[in-house]
């Protein structure tokens, strides 16, 4: 528990997406990291935490940006674009695995326009992401009006509101419905854990220990603990495609010389391939389980 100089009794405070693309995955995360979330799933603006000195909060993920800037919440869950449109001085903990998506440049697929040097300058970009918009047409010496708006942006230029947008884009199937197309990305983006500079350091121990934990759950997200009785004699081609974090786990099978088990850790994107040669090489009793946490 924390305290201030005076006695003053200080809680780790901690903030989370109410809605939108990052929520739901956000408090997954917190609950995987080992936090009983009182009334989440309600969305109210405080969830209390059992047996924790630690508040949660559900906010915008846009405000979550300037409160954590500001000193109002510690930490706090929230985009990488939304970051770096607001520009806030505050510090990335953990960059994690979940929301990826990009700020694209988009025009209407019969504008004729290929590329950014196809713009004509004084053509209006609806987005709402101004910052960031403006920035980039000003490195690509273009001048153009932008119209802040702040959502539905793919439906401006159908209505003749915009010439061309900028917004977020992650599996493009919005900007197809709308006839539009991609031209140009100004950034790739992902969740991210923030944290007010000050509180990082004077409630060192608490974000510490809160930041691990949710690092352990996001490093586990790629992986898969895979298990299998394998061929000795295999066993040397095996490691060579199963090195897992500090080579594979070998185990003695009771009664048998010729079999061994095997325990690894495997890329999520590797887990296929693994079976496939594994199989190949006489193994039997493969068993792939996912991981919540990998705790260094």
């Amino acid at each position: 528990m924390w305290r201030s100089a005076t006695g003053e009794h200080m809680t780790l405070r901690f903030a989370v997406p109410n809605k939108g693309r990052l929520s739901e995955r956000s408090v997954q995360i917190l609950r995987q990291a080992g936090l009983e979330i009182d009334n989440g799933s309600d969305r109210k603006l405080f969830a209390a935490i059992k047996d924790r000195d630690l508040a949660i909060m559900f906010l915008r993920a846009q405000d979550i940006v300037r409160f954590v800037h500001q000193g109002a919440v510690d930490l706090g869950i929230t985009g990488k674009d939304l970051v770096l449109e607001a520009g806030s001085d505050v510090a990335t903990l953990v960059e994690l695995n979940f929301g990826y998506c990009h700020l694209a440049v988009a025009v209407p697929e019969s504008s004729g326009i290929d590329s950014i040097k196809d713009i004509k300058n004084g053509a209006v970009v609806a987005t709402s992401f101004p910052n960031l918009t403006k920035k980039y047409f000003a490195g690509k010496g273009k001048k153009v009006e932008i119209a802040r708006i702040s959502g539905a942006a793919e439906v401006t230029p159908r209505i003749g509101v915009a010439d061309l947008i900028v917004d977020l884009v992650s599996s493009g199937s919005t900007l197809k419905t709308n006839g539009l197309k991609e031209i140009d990305v100004i950034t790739e983006s992902r969740a991210l854990l923030i944290g007010n500079k000050k509180s990082i350091r004077s409630k060192k121990s608490d974000v510490q220990e809160l930041v691990a934990a949710i690092k352990s759950v996001s490093d586990a997200e790629n992986k898969k603990y895979l298990m299998a009785d394998v061929p000795v004699d295999s066993l040397e081609d095996i490691k060579k495609f199963l090195p897992g974090i500090a080579g594979p786990t070998v185990m003695s099978i009771m009664g048998r010389d010729d079999v061994v088990a095997i325990h690894v850790v495997v890329d999520k994107n590797k887990v296929h391939d693994s079976v496939i040669k594994l199989k190949h090489l006489g193994a039997t009793g493969i068993l792939i389980v996912p991981i919540d946490r990998m705790v260094p």
